[in-house]
C-alpha cells in the first residue's frame, strides 16, 4: 500500500514539474517554437512529451490574444 502512495505522489511530482514547459520552452527558447504559430506549447508537446499537453493547452489558450497579435501566421 506505502509502494502505491509513493508510486502515485512521484507521479503527480512529475507531472506538476512538467507543467507548462511545453508552452514557456515554444515561446522562449529560440528555434523551438518552429516560427511563430498558434497553439505552440501543445505542438511542441506532441512532438516531445503527451504527459502535458492539457495544462499546455490551457496556458496556450490564454496567450491566444497575445499570439494572434504577432500574427498572421502560416
Amino acid at each position: 500500500m506505502r509502494r502505491a502512495i509513493l508510486r502515485g505522489t512521484l507521479v503527480v511530482i512529475a507531472a506538476v514539474t512538467l507543467t507548462g514547459c511545453g508552452s514557456i520552452i515554444s515561446r522562449t527558447v529560440p528555434g523551438q517554437g518552429h516560427g511563430n504559430q498558434y497553439y505552440p506549447g501543445v505542438q511542441w508537446d506532441v512532438r516531445v512529451t503527451v504527459i502535458d499537453v492539457p495544462l499546455s493547452l490551457i496556458v496556450d489558450t490564454f496567450m491566444l490574444p497575445i499570439d494572434a497579435r504577432h500574427g498572421p501566421y502560416e
